[in-house]
């Protein structure tokens, strides 16, 4: 399985960014898309994650602000991040897990896009 990030960069404190990851390769139809970050210093944490049957977590920090979504026919996950804060400054990484139930990641990693929050 591969999965390709786009959509980082750089935005002013409450700009917006849309994230996007595409998944190629052999990938259950049953399975979990999501997006993690890592700041400097810190550990790596889940921002949000969906599965394929549309069931949504997003860690607290993000909720309200922050929208997953996913494109089944294109194997896509999605973020849409809004009211960013400099606090959301880290590299994104999108992530799949061929399973709907365990948890964690899954051992599929994107390569990281790089999101900065500028004051």
């Amino acid at each position: 399985v591969q999965l390709q990030a786009s959509g980082g960069g750089l935005v002013q404190t409450g700009g917006s960014l849309r994230l996007s990851c595409a998944a190629s390769g052999s990938i259950s139809s049953i399975n979990t898309m999501g997006w993690y970050r890592q700041a400097p210093g810190k550990q790596r944490e889940l921002v949000a994650d969906i599965t394929s049957f549309g069931r949504i977590v997003y860690a607290d920090s993000v909720k309200g602000r922050f929208t997953i979504d996913r494109n089944n026919a294109k194997n896509t996950v999605y973020l849409q991040m809004n009211s960013l804060e400099s606090e959301d400054t880290a590299v994104y990484y999108c992530n799949l897990k061929p399973s709907i139930l365990t948890p964690g990641p899954g051992r599929s990693w994107g390569q990281g896009t790089q999101v900065t929050v500028s004051s």
